[in-house]
């Protein structure tokens, strides 16, 4: 399983303390993906709620995109309840806690971490 580790702070719209909470973590890369590769980006709180709004949003090209890796929303959040952060998450973005949902992660914030390494350095 190909996996990243979160070095700096991400960009976002959660708040500055949620964001740092992420910085160590090892996270599984969606697809078993070794590479980044160019995904959309939408705000968690301001993007689609819906599996029907992400779909127009990409059919219209209204994504900005970026040089990222995708890891699954329920995935990341499973890693993040270990750091005892994923609260804010559950409360604030109920509409990403789905299978299909997938957190975009860009790639000078990211390093690629063999999975099987501890969650914090």
């Amino acid at each position: 399983m190909h996996a990243i580790r979160i070095i700096t702070v991400l960009p976002g719209e959660a708040p500055l303390e949620v964001r740092q909470a992420w910085v160590g973590l090892v996270l599984p890369v969606s697809e078993n993906r070794p590479h980044s590769k160019q995904i959309p980006l939408a705000g968690v709180k301001s993007g689609p709620k819906t599996f029907w709004g992400m779909l127009w949003n990409q059919l219209t090209l209204r994504f900005a995109r970026t040089e990222g890796y995708e890891v699954d929303v329920l995935a990341a959040i499973e890693v993040l309840e270990k750091a005892s952060a994923a609260a804010w998450w559950r409360q604030n973005t109920p509409h990403m806690m789905h299978k299909w949902r997938r957190f975009g992660f860009p790639v000078e914030c990211c390093e690629l971490a063999d999975a099987r390494l501890s969650q914090r350095p």
